[in-house]
């Protein structure tokens, strides 16, 4: 462990000299014994650290977004290369470098974080062992296993005997359910904060391996705090708690703020953008508002149905969108209606309409009431297709036959044309075919 811990001593001697800086200012207001000035001195590494990692976190959110959207495409070059593993490899490499798209990025905020991590649990190891690390010199080793929250040791852990818990002022009692509480707690942040996740910002449209990993991971990750969490120390556990709220909130604002296109979260934004840009004319758009329109008005026919109805909902109240993200009032605007039955101020074309099916019984009583005439628009107009009246009569008659005898196919006039025959008069048949 010693070994371990001197090759990360380029983190632990920073990370002691910080948590010393902040107890100096706390234990102004709380006392330097307290274990307030310690605990805050810990909460407040951890909002440093993740502040100095909000750029690897925005880029995070872009390499996990770019993710999303090369999920269809993965899957289709898993399909065709299924049997072939490298083949299916240097398509996937070469799929993340047209994309500029990189899978690691979405695993670098835990990966940078992890030493930062390592780094106090060292620390506060070595308050609980009784050692000095870095900054931390015999006097501020001694005040901080003096120092409890909520009558539990900062060094104490789940685990810790009876007789070590007695010998930092503790009872068994109160150390087990402070950090059972927190580990609880714990869990339950990281649980919600994967939740969400899966809840409100996924695209539903498209049902990938991504979505069912993420799910897995919702119940996995839970699991494992709690199971690792009896081992931590409990200012381990302060700073693993702080660090899971501020994850979940930071989670909360991207959610609302810059959701992912086509989950319930994209809904729900543009619902409030399109709201606010009616109310005042489309005047004020701010920045990140402007891309998120510019990249709607780029997609064109891409878009989805959340984004169709956001330009709608526009047009509707004589706004148009630019390609450049502003939104102005026009005054023939029209809406890009992409699957959408209204046709807008002006714009489309009519829909044709399609002639209503007749019955049978209908077919047959038109049929029947035409008398094998021909049907025609107009009593001034005649088609190609229907005889002149000369004609006609120049044709030779067919001598009509007696009463009870037998017609002949082929042979006089038809009441009713069959099927598959054309209706109306019909040529008679040459007198030698018979």
């Amino acid at each position: 462990m010693d070994t371990i811990a001197s090759l990360f001593s380029f983190i632990t001697v920073p990370v002691s000299y910080v948590i010393v800086f902040f107890h100096t200012l706390y234990g102004k207001v709380f006392g330097p014994d307290s274990g307030w000035a310690w605990g805050l001195s810990i909460v407040s590494l951890v909002i440093v650290i993740r502040i100095a990692l909000i750029p690897l976190f925005v880029k995070q959110i872009k390499a996990t977004r770019g993710m999303q959207t090369l999920q269809p495409e993965m899957k289709k070059i898993q399909e065709r290369y299924k049997n072939d593993k490298q083949r299916q490899s240097e398509e996937m490499m070469k799929l993340y470098k047209e994309t500029g798209t990189n899978p690691l990025s979405s695993c670098l905020p835990i990966l940078l974080q992890s030493p930062f991590f390592f780094a106090l649990y060292h620390v506060l190891n070595g308050i609980a062992t009784g050692k000095t690390v870095g900054a931390i010199d015999d006097r501020l080793l001694e005040s901080a296993r003096q120092a409890h929250i909520f009558g539990a040791p900062l060094a104490a852990k789940f685990t810790d005997s009876a007789a070590k818990l007695e010998s930092l002022g503790a009872t068994t009692t109160n150390v087990k359910i402070v950090t059972a509480v927190m580990i609880v707690l714990m869990s339950a942040s990281q649980f919600f904060t994967q939740r969400q996740l899966m809840t409100k910002n996924v695209d539903m449209s498209v049902k990938t391996p991504f979505m069912q990993q993420q799910k897995m991971l919702m119940y996995v990750f839970p699991v494992m705090f709690a199971v690792f969490g009896i081992n931590f120390p409990v200012g381990v556990l302060v700073y693993w708690l702080t660090t899971n709220v501020w994850t979940m909130g930071q989670q909360m604002y991207v959610i609302r703020q810059n959701p992912t296109p086509g989950s319930k979260a994209q809904a729900a934004f543009l619902e409030r953008l399109t709201t606010k840009l009616v109310k005042n004319g489309g005047e004020k758009v701010r920045r990140g508002e402007r891309n998120i329109i510019k990249a709607i008005v780029a997609k064109g026919r891409d878009r989805n149905d959340n984004e169709r109805k956001f330009i709608n909902g526009l047009s509707k109240a004589g706004l148009a969108a630019s390609a450049e993200g502003l939104v102005s009032k026009s005054d023939s605007a029209v809406a890009v209606l992409d699957g959408d039955e209204s046709t807008g101020t002006g714009g489309g074309t009519a829909r044709r309409q399609q002639p209503k099916r007749q019955s049978k019984s209908q077919r047959q009583s038109g049929a029947g009431a035409g008398g094998g005439q021909a049907v025609s628009k107009s009593d001034e107009t005649k088609t190609s297709l229907t005889k002149s009246d000369d004609t006609a009569d120049a044709k030779p008659k067919t001598p009509a036959k007696p009463a009870g005898a037998k017609q002949q196919p082929g042979t006089g006039a038809r009441s009713k044309a069959k099927s598959g025959q054309r209706k109306g008069q019909q040529r008679p048949k040459h007198p030698s075919k018979k």
